[in-house]
């Protein structure tokens, strides 16, 4: 581990600037003058767009531009968003409806923009938007997961986006109906909004004859790219930056129209434009995640090992595709279908509806923790129904460290993974054996106490190429380039700590510099875990670059051969000379002799092979039964993320995804009604975790390094979302078990907790 970081749990440098209010966010770092802009929304969910009149806002105080979809189509602003559309189970492409930047004819979901109006403040835009006239004719609202009801666009008209499947369908069947004991379990996922502490927002700026846009996302260059296609410029023409980012989580990931409507407005009145998301606006606009139900049914034979699984989902989309919508149920859902255990018959089926809501697309796992909670709800059930211990199942049919490398049933090749190992430090830490006498003293105080198990197992997502750029400064520092970008990670934090490790550079000489397309040619932004294993293999790429380099100067400075030279990770070394110059030593040589050539390197390196994080998760509840109120009393996780860099970070970032996964777990719930008004538009409305709401976390790791990358790391940015959602769920149905209850789905509000109770007690 000493080769690849020292994993000590340094102190992320990043904190002091964000904790004393010195972030630099795009609301921030807007220009000085620039023109505020608004956007006129739908307030229906469903309607025929009859007439939309500007004139009057035009005219408003202040007012320098209004658009809507025409003005677009005439300035040959044509193209709509893009989205990934995957292939029918009959081979046929699924749906692929256009998506306006500005509604076209048809309005079809509350929040879709139909106007932007760009004003000297933004009390003006908004007094503009008030002077829109909107008429239309209302159409039924679409809202059940479900083929049928009013069509929203021609290229479904039963609303059914996509129909999709993988495996053998046949031998599943044949594999369930043969089984000793079959299990079936029907599962609801919950829609959720990813509340950032930062909403969305962004600015354009004319900078000669190129386009600055700036994007509070987790990267640049899709961003660019669709920007070239939209607005019909040259890419070199646009430069897009990402400044500080108050959390993505997926969200953020893909554009929005916001985006395109500023950089246009900025070129129509070459003049700085910029717009910032309100909460409200937020909830109404930002994609949700989840939003899932699904048929589950397992097959064992005699001896309690699972010899088949089956999955049929319905998803739901919102009114478009979003850019990964169709993929996340499907492709990235697959990709950990089966999970740790050894079974190679599966089928999963998906059916994905058109509804008049907001787009559905990632968030924190997407698609690894609809498929990780679907699997361990269903095995929780299945070791109740069969009469085993829910461990002891889960033991039974792990993929045995012997095994590996291992492909799964859909293609994923596990490099390694010793998962009862991991299970048995978490069954201790987690006192299990404690567990009957907790249990105990709650019924004593008239309270049902459960315990609920997740094993989980995630596939690190995302390009697994990526380029460190590292350049050596006059004033004695260091810069490296990277091509992620931190959405509070603690990027920069890592990155320098990494290149300290491999260079001696001292960290607090080292500048993470991240988010800007004009500073690095080409980069994957952040998201599907892939951050810190790609980046850190592009910087070994990059230092075994720069050590090649610079021992041929220093062997001739050293009076050597320059095979003679080697590179002990703080200073450059040869037999029978005195000279131990560090690589900052080196770089001040070398610029006093004018190789510039020796002070700025440059790799990409493609990672060989995904790593799959994976670990225990152990909820504890207690639920009031005259209430309804559950409360986590305990919550321990045993994580496999192989070497670690910075354990501290780490810790973090799992705490962080659990409070996300309990958060939907118990309270957070995107609630329509049947005309398609969101009722959960405010944090009036829409729960959100509180620090009251989870125990302090055990946490430890079991390390099992990967064989994907040199380094033996293992993505850790979502895994605490992968696995809290099925603890804690599976917690309060063995609480709830005892009472009679056996259909308990997410969330776990007290109404509902209550109404499972007084139902199965009635």
């Amino acid at each position: 581990m000493e080769k690849f970081g020292k994993s000590q749990p340094v102190k992320r440098v990043e904190d002091v600037r964000f904790l004393t209010g010195q972030g630099r966010y795009v609301d921030d770092v807007a220009p000085e003058g620039a023109l505020h802009a608004y956007v006129f929304r739908s307030s229906v969910a469903h309607a025929e767009i009859t007439g939309l009149v500007l004139d009057d806002a035009r005219v408003a105080p202040g007012v320098h531009l209004v658009l809507g979809a025409d003005d677009l189509a005439r300035a040959g602003i044509s193209e709509g968003l893009l989205a990934n559309i995957i292939t029918n189970r009959d081979g046929s492409k699924a749906a692929a409806p256009r998506r306006p930047l500005l509604a076209e004819g048809r309005v079809r979901f509350v929040g879709e923009p139909i106007a932007f109006i760009v004003a000297e403040t933004l009390q003006q835009a908004r007094d503009a938007a008030e002077l829109i006239g909107f008429d239309y004719d209302d159409l039924p609202a679409k809202m059940a997961l479900a083929p049928g009801g009013e069509t929203l666009h021609p290229e479904a008209p039963d609303n059914r986006a996509f129909d999709w499947g993988l495996g053998d369908e046949a031998a599943v069947e044949a594999a369930i109906e043969k089984a000793a004991h079959v299990v079936r379990l029907h599962v609801e996922d919950n829609r959720i909004i990813a509340n950032s502490m930062e909403p969305r927002g962004c600015f354009a700026e004319p900078e000669g004859d190129r386009l600055h846009v700036s994007v509070n996302g987790q990267g640049v260059w899709g961003a660019k790219r669709n920007l070239a296609r939209v607005l019909g410029l040259a890419p070199e023409r646009i430069r897009v930056t990402n400044p500080d980012v108050g959390g993505g989580f997926g969200m953020k990931a893909f554009d929005y129209p916001e985006t395109f409507l500023a950089a246009h407005a900025a070129r129509v009145l070459n003049r700085p434009v910029r717009w910032m998301s309100e909460r409200g606006e937020a909830m109404m606009s930002d994609n949700s995640g989840r939003a899932l139900e699904h048929e589950l049914t397992l097959g064992f034979d005699q001896n309690l090992r699972i010899t088949a699984y089956r999955v049929d989902t319905k998803c739901e989309l919102g009114a478009y595709n979003s850019f990964m919508g169709q993929g996340i149920q499907t492709d990235l859902f697959a990709k950990v279908l089966m999970g740790t255990y050894d079974v190679q018959a599966t089928y999963l089926h998906v059916e994905g509806f058109y509804t008049n809501t907001t787009q559905v697309d990632a968030y924190r796992g997407a698609g690894r923790p609809e498929a990780n909670y679907a699997l361990e709800r269903i095995l929780d059930r299945a070791a109740r129904e069969l009469g085993v211990d829910t461990f002891e199942l889960h033991r039974r049919n792990f993929i045995a460290p012997d095994q590996f490398p291992y492909v799964s049933a859909t293609g994923e090749t596990y490099d390694v993974g010793e998962f009862d190992r991991v299970l048995s430090r978490a069954e201790s830490e987690a006192d299990r054996v404690g567990f009957a006498v907790r249990k105990a003293e709650s019924a004593a105080r008239g309270r049902l106490r459960g315990m609920g198990l997740c094993y989980y197992i995630e596939s690190i997502l995302g390009n697994p190429s990526e380029t460190a750029k590292v350049e050596f400064n006059e004033d004695g520092t260091v810069s490296i380039y990277v091509g992620t970008q931190s959405n509070g990670q603690g990027h920069e934090t890592v990155y320098a700590a990494f290149l300290s490790d491999q260079t001696g550079i001292p960290a607090d000489l080292i500048h993470v510099i991240q988010g800007d397309s004009d500073l690095i040619a080409n980069g994957g932004g952040t998201g599907g875990s892939r951050s810190v294993t790609t980046q850190n293999n592009a910087t070994l790429a990059t230092v075994a670059r720069m050590i090649e380099v610079f021992i041929p100067y220093l062997a001739k400075k050293m009076g050597v051969e320059a095979d003679e030279v080697s590179f002990d990770d703080e200073t450059f070394r040869a037999p029978g000379s005195n000279m131990t110059p560090t690589f900052l030593e080196a770089a001040e040589m070398a610029r006093a002799d004018g190789r510039s050539d020796l002070l700025t390197h440059e790799e990409t390196a493609t990672l060989p092979g995904r790593s799959y994080p994976n670990g225990a998760h152990v909820a504890e509840v207690e639920v009031d039964p005259e209430t309804g109120h559950v409360s986590v009393e305990r919550y321990t996780v045993v994580d496999d993320f192989g070497n670690l860099i910075n354990p501290m970070l780490v810790e973090g970032q799992v705490h962080g995804g659990v409070v996300q996964g309990i958060g939907q777990a118990l309270c957070e719930h995107v609630v329509y009604d049947e005309d398609g008004q969101l009722l959960t538009a405010s944090f009036m409305d829409y729960a959100m975790p509180r620090a009251a709401d989870v125990p302090m976390f055990k946490f430890a790791t079991e390390a099992v390094p990967s064989t994907a990358n040199i380094m033996g790391m293992k993505g850790c940015g979502e895994a605490g979302t992968v696995g809290s959602m099925a603890a804690t769920a599976n917690a309060v149905a063995d609480a709830l078990w005892d009472v009679g209850v056996r259909q308990a789905d997410m969330p776990f509000t007290p109404h509902r907790v209550w109404k499972m109770v007084n139902d199965a007690l009635a």
